[in-house]
């Protein structure tokens, strides 16, 4: 895989990495200017010389990839024995100039269910840079026609039929929110039991629906095992506060902007979806009120 196949697949994979360039060459070295390399936290692709100069720019690369930072870096190395070097000597005899620029990774949403509703926030979705995966269990709702101003956007978007979305849940990556508006509560409580399963962890889970709605879901989730801190994960109802249309646009941004919300936040905290901003404490203390009403 060459440097190129390797950004776009890690872009693909949700994986972050970085971009080695050589920019500039002064005397002899391995390797010309506008050779590049690319590393992710386990591997690397490309090469920009090899020996002391590929080692250094391989280490100093993941050191980039822990920081979590955006901010490209120039470091200058020089290529001759009296020169310090961690990885060996390259005695080339003279000094190269790399650009290491982080890749950014493109955040991951799922929309489960693309009615009315959910059109309208790919709509609004498709025009970010992430990637969107729109999942259905109905054809017609996934029709490309339909759905080509969504396509034609920013995002990087995947059309996803299937009768179980659970199998899509189950391929997300690390840290991706999960958005779930079906046109059938069995099937909205189905991937809110499936997302609460899965082993890696979920950047959000949001489900629209009506406080009578979650009140009946939370008692069932209770009822299959799930403890109240794993319940708590889900935000329903969803939407910004203070954006109170009913009507499918009006209800779109308002997830859009819950959404975006959560989506800054350092952790992917949940909580961002509502004004129900509580502590976990506070989430068991509604599920037990909710266990007793449903009882």
């Amino acid at each position: 895989m060459d440097w190129l196949t390797a950004t776009q697949q890690l872009r693909h994979d949700g994986q972050p990495g970085v971009l080695v360039t050589v920019i500039e060459v002064r005397g002899h070295a391995p390797r010309e200017a506008g050779a590049k390399m690319v590393v992710s936290r386990d591997r690397s692709w490309g090469s920009v010389g090899g020996g002391n100069l590929e080692a250094t720019a391989v280490a100093r690369a993941r050191e980039l990839l822990l920081s979590g930072t955006s901010e490209p870096e120039i470091c200058d190395m020089q290529l001759n024995p009296h020169a310090r070097a961690e990885h060996g000597r390259q005695c080339c005899g003279g000094v190269v100039r790399l650009l290491l620029e982080p890749l950014a990774v493109r955040p991951v949403i799922a929309l489960f269910g693309i009615g009315h509703v959910g059109y309208e926030l790919a709509r609004i979705l498709s025009r970010l840079p992430i990637r969107l995966l729109l999942v259905d269990s109905r054809a017609e709702q996934l029709d490309r026609v339909r759905l080509a101003d969504v396509i034609d956007g920013t995002a990087d978007v995947s059309i996803h039929h299937t009768l179980l979305g659970e199998q899509v849940l189950e391929q997300l990556p690390r840290g991706a929110h999960v958005v779930i508006m079906t046109h059938d509560h069995a099937e909205d409580f189905a991937l809110c039991d499936a997302a609460l399963r899965i082993g890696q962890p979920l950047g959000s889970i949001g489900l629209i629906g009506s406080a009578v709605k979650w009140t009946r879901f939370q008692a069932q989730l209770a009822e299959l095992g799930h403890g109240p801190e794993a319940i708590a994960r889900i935000t329903c109802p969803i939407g910004l506060p203070g954006i109170t249309g009913k009507d499918p646009a009006s209800i779109a941004v308002a997830v859009a902007a819950a959404l975006l919300d959560v989506m800054s936040e350092p952790k992917g905290r949940g909580a961002a979806w509502t004004d129900e901003r509580g502590t976990s404490e506070e989430g068991s203390q509604r599920l037990e009120a909710a266990r007793r009403r449903a009882k």
